[in-house]
């Protein structure tokens, strides 16, 4: 795990992190990068469907149902302790350029927080330290956070790159001053 890059994407239910890390596996991975993620879920969710093979296997008491075809394969692991921890998950997964991490909000790596007008919510950055910056659909001020565009997907991800070490963005960096991006939210 130690020589995987994370950054984190947080915010609250509806602030549009999900759309934001679509568009962000799609334009790293287009820039040539081998991107994966983690999602956490707050509730108790289920990849699998009732009725299918796999499902009865689980419901039949199975620890860990695999399922594999020509084209992917899925690991199903059921808990009886708790929720393993960020760090744990990621020494689970396949060496990559970058993992997009969605949630995970009080865990201590790198991370950008989602902000929309019509998803009120409270503030993470102001108690986050590990909250670098702020990408929202309207204009914000005094964050002491670099401050994007929620739809400026290019230039968060080049932040993402340049913050966690994998691409060099020469002369680019004075872009993500703090809050000069707030003009473009107006």
């Amino acid at each position: 795990m130690a020589s995987l890059k994370v950054f984190g994407v947080v915010g609250w239910k509806n602030s549009g992190k999900t759309g934001l890390m679509e568009r962000l596996v799609s334009e790293i991975s287009y820039r040539g990068y081998k991107v994966s993620t983690i999602k956490h879920a707050h509730h108790n969710f289920d990849v699998d469907r009732e009725g299918k093979d796999s499902h009865r296997h689980r419901k039949a008491g199975a620890k860990e149902v695999m399922l594999v075809s020509s084209r992917r394969w899925a690991l199903m692991h059921e808990l009886s302790g708790p929720e393993p921890g960020l760090f744990d998950l990621l020494d689970k997964m396949e060496p990559v350029d970058l993992v997009l991490i969605e949630g995970f909000k009080s865990e201590g790596h790198s991370k950008i927080e989602t902000r929309r007008q019509v998803a009120p919510g409270s503030q993470l950055a102001p108690c986050d330290p590990s909250i670098l910056a702020i990408a929202s659909d309207f204009a914000l001020s005094d964050t002491g956070r670099t401050v994007f565009h929620l739809d400026d997907t290019t230039a968060i991800a080049d932040f993402i790159l340049a913050s966690t070490g994998i691409e060099e963005v020469a002369g680019r960096m004075s872009r993500f001053g703090m809050n000069d991006r707030c003009e473009a939210l107006g």
